[in-house]
């Protein structure tokens, strides 16, 4: 038996807890950015995926018109930071509705550093960053959809193995429903399967 629901019949905030609830785990944007005034921002956006590989273009989703939002609109960049699960608390804090103006980097105490291509900041004990251009934005509803070109990437030496990020040391967070957070667990490695190399469903073999 399964439940229906109706998302024209339903309260708005009643279909986004259950679609949050459902839609994961969701890899988390921690965006930064720059008002015009020089004003620095940092917040966690959970609707962010890969939009494009050439050119390399991240996207991710403002619900609502946010600082972040209306930094991006007047300088056109941000920097998408990992969130790791050791800074938790500090990606948590950063989501406070702090007063336009009030920069998160200084009111959380989270440490920054320069980039290299744009003048938003970077989480300097973030172990990946990439700096973005908006290449376009789409609105949809009550939300826009922010398309970034990266133009930069950096990534620890404390992360990679062999040239390549290890996700047992990149350990992201990842948005869950209510109020959740998930951390990695398991991880399992399946090859993709070739056409000529088939020999039916895994469970017939």
């Amino acid at each position: 038996m399964r439940i229906d629901f109706d998302p024209a019949a339903m309260p708005r905030n009643d279909f986004y807890r259950l679609l949050t609830a459902t839609v994961v785990p969701r890899p988390i944007a921690w965006v930064s950015t720059m008002s015009a005034d020089g004003t620095h921002n940092l917040a966690p956006h959970s609707f962010f995926t890969i939009a494009s590989v050439s050119p390399p273009v991240v996207q991710f989703s403002s619900v609502g018109r946010k600082d972040t939002l209306r930094n991006i609109e007047a300088t056109g960049e941000f920097v998408v930071n990992l969130a790791p699960e050791s800074l938790f608390e500090q990606i948590n804090d950063s989501a406070t509705d702090f007063p336009h103006g009030v920069s998160e980097f200084d009111s959380v105490g989270i440490a920054s550093e320069p980039g290299l291509r744009v003048k938003p900041l970077r989480v300097a004990a973030s172990p990946v960053a990439l700096e973005c251009e908006v290449h376009s934005t789409i609105r949809i509803g009550d939300s826009t959809v922010v398309f970034g070109r990266v133009v930069h990437a950096v990534v620890s030496d404390d992360v990679m193995v062999d040239g390549h990020p290890e996700i047992s040391r990149l350990k992201p967070l990842s948005r869950l429903g209510k109020d959740e957070w998930g951390t990695m667990g398991e991880v399992r490695e399946l090859s993709r399967i070739r056409h000529a190399d088939w020999q039916g469903p895994a469970s017939d073999r």
